[in-house]
């Protein structure tokens, strides 16, 4: 993250990071500032956090308290709080996949700008990114920074596996293949990974 207003940002995430640490409160960091986090670079520059979602009226009462103003939008998978104007998301069903403990204990405490906090790995990052397009959304070009950057810390074949029934996750990864970024090859998960036998992609099929 570079100046001016991601400075405001990184200070954001730091003061709600801070909050619910002292409130005891199971979370791990996402979106941008995860992919920050690992070294990498994304294409948002945004303030998610995941929490659970028995957690998530207890997380804004927290927040409240310390002074943030708070939202509970008409979407069911995340609620919102704002310091100063900049937005924090606070998501406990993304990509309609529910946070569980699982999903918060394979978080990874790293040190960001002198605060340590749990962050997702690069890999639940990259399928997150990947389950996000849709038929409304496919803009393969934001994943692209992210898929780069990280690649040596993806699980490629569990991102493989674990985003099968996308279509565009699929064609992400054979366009990841034809720029030279991760071998195709790469992906196969074995199954030793899944316990079934995984099918190879049909790049000339996709491509048609």
């Amino acid at each position: 993250m570079a100046t001016g207003t991601d400075e405001d940002l990184t200070l954001t995430m730091k003061r709600v990071g801070c909050v619910l640490k002292q409130a005891g409160i199971p979370f791990a960091l996402a979106g941008g500032f995860a992919a920050y986090a690992h070294g990498g670079h994304s294409s948002d520059h945004d303030v998610d956090f995941l929490l659970r979602m028995e957690d998530a009226d207890k997380a804004l009462d927290m927040l409240a308290e310390a002074g943030f103003e708070t939202e509970r939008p008409p979407e069911d998978w995340l609620v919102k709080v704002y310091d100063e104007g900049r937005l924090v998301d606070l998501i406990y069903r993304p990509v309609e996949r529910p946070v569980t403990d699982e999903t918060l204990a394979s978080a990874s405490p790293i040190s960001i700008n002198a605060i340590q906090l749990p962050v997702i790995s690069a890999t639940l990052l990259m399928e997150h990114k990947l389950l996000s397009f849709s038929q409304q959304y496919c803009d393969l070009s934001k994943a692209l920074p992210l898929a780069r950057s990280l690649r040596e810390q993806i699980d490629w074949p569990a991102v493989r596996h674990n985003t099968a029934p996308s279509p565009y996750a699929e064609v992400f990864l054979i366009l990841l293949d034809r720029l030279g970024v991760v071998p195709l090859a790469d992906t196969m998960p074995t199954p030793a990974d899944t316990g079934v036998p995984v099918p190879e992609l049909d790049v000339q099929e996709v491509g048609a």
